[in-house]
């Protein structure tokens, strides 16, 4: 960043200047072409220059770019009927807000609405989002950044996969677990249908409200709608964003039956969710997602990712579709800075050692060839 630059200084910069993109590849300043397999951080779903999605975003600002809540709007009906099908029939209402940060505090709300309990349970190596209450269920925010002075409510963190500790933690005074059903940030660790299976029946027997926070695997990342679908197991809340919008700034709670119930006017509140445009956006994700067969895309393409690519410096793979992480043998910041020499983009995590694959859901078998071949020049 020049000392011209008004941009706070809080993000670390790759050492490239995207100017335009297309597909799954990003062109850079200086001419380079570069295989996106880290998607704006999972965001886009369908690329770059998606000619359904730019339509969709197009017509809608050219119609009429935004109104209140307050104001009836038939697109934003149509993404919450869309989005509650898109999600198999379990829960029967969507609250549209900005962002996964933002969905999951209100998840978080209405859990302690509903309950009227003190505390929360986590799970290690999680991330939910740097807003006071979704960053209080963030492991390691607190010796981080959370720089609040203190917690809004108790919370408790089991540790991955650990099964005893879910009864020993989730108890009459829970009001929710709120668990990634593959971890993000925390390195593609995919949780599995026997510990989110357990969580949803102590859930059940304590009273508590069982949160999936699928920001990042949901929306089709995972191979399926979301990853509860895939696992079988429904929450009473799911909380997404980021693929959602395609980088149209959107997230979304999804509620069950018994939460909707729970509801009442001006219960939950926002100015920009559910904003015309970003109902235009979802809608043209889900129908892309729908029409183009990406779901199977997606299972195809991350099944051929872990036949071929354990090569160089790979031992290992875990995640799920494409919040795929590379077990590595080295440090994953080495391998991520080799391979964007080699005009490939990937991400890192928080364990030292994956490297994270978050790719457009339109990656074809010939891109991981050429990763593959990256990698094996490692």
């Amino acid at each position: 960043m020049s000392p011209a630059d008004h941009l706070a200084p809080v993000f670390a910069q790759y050492p490239i200047e995207v100017v335009d993109a297309e597909g799954v590849w990003l062109h850079t300043r200086d001419g380079r072409r570069i295989l996106d397999l880290y998607g704006g951080h999972a965001v886009a779903a369908l690329g770059y220059k998606h000619p359904g999605w730019t339509q969709a975003i197009a017509q809608q600002a050219g119609l009429c770019n935004f109104q209140s809540n307050a104001v009836p709007m038939e697109v934003r009906v149509r993404a919450a009927n869309k989005l509650t099908k898109f999600a198999g029939g379990h829960f029967d209402s969507v609250f549209f807000v900005n962002s996964g940060a933002e969905a999951n505090e209100n998840a978080l709300r209405m859990a302690f609405k509903m309950t009227r309990r003190p505390n929360i349970v986590g799970v290690e190596g999680a991330f939910h989002g740097r807003t006071a209450a979704a960053g209080a269920v963030t492991w390691g925010a607190d010796k981080k950044w959370y720089e609040f002075p203190r917690t809004p409510f108790g919370v408790a963190y089991i540790p991955r996969g650990d099964l005893a500790a879910i009864s020993q933690l989730v108890t009459r005074d829970t009001a929710a677990v709120i668990v990634e059903p593959v971890q993000g940030v925390g390195g593609a660790f995919d949780m599995g249908a026997e510990f989110l299976g357990a969580l949803r029946q102590r859930c059940t027997l304590m009273g508590a409200q069982l949160i999936f926070d699928e920001v990042q695997i949901g929306v089709g990342r995972s191979g399926w709608p979301f990853a509860a679908n895939m696992y079988r197991v429904m929450p009473d809340m799911i909380t997404t964003a980021k693929a959602l919008g395609n980088g149209f700034p959107c997230g979304a709670l999804l509620m069950s039956p018994p939460v909707t119930d729970s509801l009442k006017l001006e219960g939950l509140g926002t100015t920009f969710g559910g904003g015309p445009m970003a109902c235009a956006a979802i809608e043209a994700v889900v129908d892309a997602i729908e029409t183009e067969d990406l779901l199977a895309n997606v299972r195809e393409v991350s099944r051929y990712l872990r036949e071929t690519c354990t090569v160089g410096p790979v031992v290992g793979h875990q995640g799920a579709g494409f919040l795929h992480g590379l077990r590595l043998d080295r440090p994953a910041k080495e391998v991520q800075a080799a391979l964007l020499a080699r005009d490939i983009l990937a991400g890192t995590s928080a364990d030292p050692q994956v490297l994270r694959l978050l790719p457009p859901y339109t990656l074809k078998i010939e891109h991981v060839d050429l990763l593959r071949a990256a990698l094996e020049d490692l």
